[in-house]
């Protein structure tokens, strides 16, 4: 088949920072690998700082790698690099929800002589 006569399929690129988020339609050849969509949505002229050799990217939330083929409907998602280990995260904070339940405080009354 050629380029000409295949069919296109509809897809979405999305990356986000805290303050600016960009969901992109566009409809792409069939076959389109992530990575191609990604570079034709033209989401790389819009966020310098991606770099697909180092961020992650994803199809609604799950990783996938760059080569893989999309089909109709899918959001490619470019993920940015985490700044605290979401693992560490939860146990600090576990460790301080046990600590306020254990003695946050005393509500006992001192003993009289």
């Amino acid at each position: 088949m050629d380029e000409e006569s295949r069919l296109l399929i509809p897809v979405e690129v999305a990356y986000a920072r805290p303050e600016r988020q960009l969901i992109i339609p566009l409809e792409v050849p069939e076959g389109t690998t992530l990575r191609q969509a990604v570079e034709l949505s033209g989401i790389l002229k819009e966020f310098p700082e991606i770099d697909l050799a180092k961020n992650k990217v994803g199809i609604f939330g799950r990783l996938a790698k760059p080569d893989t083929p999309l089909r109709p409907g899918d959001r490619v998602e470019i993920y940015r690099p985490l700044i605290a280990d979401p693992k560490a995260v939860r146990r600090q904070r576990a460790a301080q929800g046990k600590a306020m339940r254990k003695g946050g405080g005393s509500t006992k009354e001192p003993k009289g002589d």
